[in-house]
């Protein structure tokens, strides 16, 4: 199994660390986080340094890359950006749980994870670094861009897109078509009946807009 590091020691990692071990196509060397000391335990992984010791982590455990475990949207990107401007060729690896269910034709970037019971079907695409979490369903022919997360229980019709860093809360749903703007978060519950803007939180039966929303700012 090859050697990899989780980028991320807090309770998200938990559920990705699972997956890897269920998994068993890589071996955890070890976690890297920037705000818990070194030694520190989480399962039977210790933390090895912040994301400034990567490179140096990188030649004393012969590692080729690892899997970022955050589970907020735009500091995964930020961590995913420091990472490849102090490693670029740094590989990201991928997740998936053996009960998800994954179509034929279907598309995956680097990073993504899907988790326990997660549905995508057929030609759908799934982005870099994207997060399909536990009982959540993409069905056909959607696109979750890069950075973008599907809640538990989250569930889209076909032809849904959702846009970059984007994040579909618990038990929402999206109808057949569409489209979801980037930096945008439905809220937990809501029905998306029409297409929902860039940088907006949207609540609600059927969903409506209530606010502007800025990249970055926190949903978790």
């Amino acid at each position: 199994m090859k050697p990899i590091v989780i980028i991320g020691a807090s309770e998200h990692a938990k559920v990705v660390i699972d997956i890897v071990e269920k998994e068993k196509k890589f071996h955890i060397v070890g976690l890297i986080d920037d705000h818990k000391p070194i030694g520190e335990r989480l399962y039977d992984y210790s933390i090895l340094g912040d994301v400034s010791a990567l490179t140096d982590l990188m030649q004393r455990h012969k590692l080729t890359g690892g899997l970022v475990a955050i589970g907020d949207n735009w500091t995964r990107l930020q961590v995913v950006q420091r990472i490849l401007s102090l490693a670029p060729n740094f590989v990201f690896a991928r997740a998936l749980h053996p009960s998800a269910q994954i179509g034929r034709g279907v598309n995956m970037g680097a990073g993504t994870v899907v988790m326990a019971g997660a549905v995508i079907n057929s030609d759908s695409r799934v982005g870099a670094h994207c997060i399909l979490n536990t009982h959540s369903s993409l069905d056909h022919d959607c696109a979750m861009e890069d950075f973008s997360s599907l809640a538990p229980g989250a569930v889209t019709g076909g032809k849904v897109k959702i846009g970059t860093c984007s994040a579909i809360s618990l038990g929402a749903n999206i109808i057949h078509g569409v489209n979801i703007g980037e930096h945008s978060v439905l809220g937990a519950g809501a029905l998306a009946l029409n297409d929902i803007p860039a940088y907006c939180v949207a609540v609600g039966v059927p969903a409506k807009v209530i606010r502007a929303r800025a990249a970055g700012e926190r949903y978790l």
